[in-house]
């Protein structure tokens, strides 16, 4: 390792899961890190994640388990039922510590929870600029990258890394006009999130709960907390009341969503009504991000804004961590640990930097490539798509299924979840 080389000064775009992992790592090297965030402030909302695999060994090498375990949420398995509301099959959690998880992993937590874990670990030592967002950059060729702003502020940096999610605004500006973005939507496929203020009942469990509808619709409550329940609601459609809305027109969407689940039975009508009054909707247009490329010059994408596998997979959390950590490792292995006292990379002269910045990214994408083919295969042909059926027959077939599956004891979730990559390990770095 080229321990003599002077710390970098890098910005990441995002302070979600993969920003704020990658600058956990880039920091506790010594690097100079900035993370700029377009909330206002740390973003300790969203639903419940979990991770999975390699995700796992990640999170014990942050040192961070005991904060995470604190953290999870008491789920113990999924239940499927039918329009009344009887129970179908129950799938729960595995606890035993091998073999593949079930749909409830035994690594729970909410997406806020996660997120405000890893800041406070690093927050220390990186400097985080709430409510900015990068309007635009330049890069030198074989030199750094003069940003801009959206508060109007200039600087330059040695590295720049995107971390903004599925939608990319870096990954815009990276590929540049007329690139490729890579986002691939997968047809139809449309899920609102949203949660409402409903205390326990008497006897309730902490119990995932999954109810299938007629017309390729699906309703998904989860509760991680004594006051409130997460809701899921998600259908497959090509309808244009859904394909042709604005991302990010709330109202729109849920009238749209309201539609589509006017009478789908079970407790649709009062969840649809519970929707129209969340103030924390949010509708994702499923779908994965490829790229043949994770960087260009001296820029690159990590998590979701460079290689969205989908929650078809179970695996976006899981891929944020793991890239996080392969891109700080590579960084580290090829730029150095730097002590603190060291000056900024862009304030030296020479292709040294360049050279060693450019050997790591491409080994970052080298690395992780054949882990994220693996993560992604098949979920564009559909074949870890929502398996919703359209028809009353198709829903009973597939309630009857799900409750042989349960009886058997079989962990269906492994089949077109993609927890166990194969023929693949997790590199190991010096810190």
């Amino acid at each position: 390792m080229e321990s003599e080389m002077p710390k970098l000064k890098v910005l990441i775009s995002g302070g979600g899961v993969a920003g704020t992992a990658l600058a956990f790592w880039l920091s506790k090297q010594g690097h100079d890190v900035t993370v700029v965030e377009r909330f206002p402030a740390l973003r300790t909302t969203g639903l419940q994640v979990d991770l999975r695999g390699h995700g796992v060994e990640v999170l014990r090498r942050m040192g961070l388990e005991q904060a995470y375990r604190a953290a999870s949420p008491p789920e113990q398995g999924l239940q499927v039922v039918d329009t009344r509301g009887w129970r179908r099959a129950y799938f729960p959690a595995n606890r035993t510590g091998e073999g593949a998880q079930s749909f409830t992993t035994d690594w729970e937590i909410m997406r806020g929870d996660l997120c405000r874990i890893m800041y406070d670990a690093a927050k220390d030592r990186t400097r985080y600029i709430f409510g900015t967002s990068i309007d635009g950059f330049d890069q030198e060729q074989d030199g750094p990258v003069h940003v801009q702003s959206s508060d109007g502020q200039k600087d330059t940096f040695d590295l720049v890394v995107g971390a903004d999610g599925q939608g990319s605004r870096f990954r815009k500006m990276m590929v540049g006009p007329g690139g490729e973005d890579g986002l691939r939507p997968i047809p139809g496929q449309h899920i609102a999130y949203f949660t409402v203020a409903r205390p326990v009942q008497d006897g309730e469990e902490y119990m995932a709960t999954q109810y299938m509808a007629t017309g390729r619709r699906g309703i998904m409550t989860r509760r991680s907390h004594p006051d409130k329940l997460q809701v899921y609601i998600g259908c497959t459609s090509t309808a244009d009341e859904l394909k042709n809305i604005r991302r990010g027109d709330v109202p729109a969407e849920k009238e749209a969503m309201a539609r589509v689940f006017h009478g789908a039975g079970w407790r649709s009508d009062d969840l649809v009504k519970d929707m129209m009054a969340a103030e924390d909707f949010y509708c994702e247009r499923m779908g994965v991000v490829k790229l043949d490329k994770w960087y260009k010059g001296r820029t690159a994408l990590v998590g979701d804004a460079a290689y969205c596998p989908s929650a078809n997979t179970g695996m976006g959390t899981t891929s944020a961590l793991v890239g996080a950590y392969i891109l700080a490792g590579e960084i580290g292995r090829h730029c150095g640990m730097p002590s603190l006292h060291e000056r900024s990379g862009s304030d030296r002269k020479g292709s040294s930097a360049t050279s060693a910045v450019t050997a790591a990214l491409e080994a970052y994408d080298c690395k992780l490539r054949p882990f994220m083919d693996q993560v992604q295969e098949g979920v564009l042909e559909n074949k870890a798509g929502m398996m919703l059926p359209s028809s009353s027959v198709g829903v009973g077939l597939a309630n009857l299924f799900l409750g042989i599956a349960s009886l058997l004891r079989l962990n269906i979730f492994s089949w077109f979840l993609k927890e166990e990559v194969k023929d693949w390990d997790l590199p190991d770095y010096d810190y």
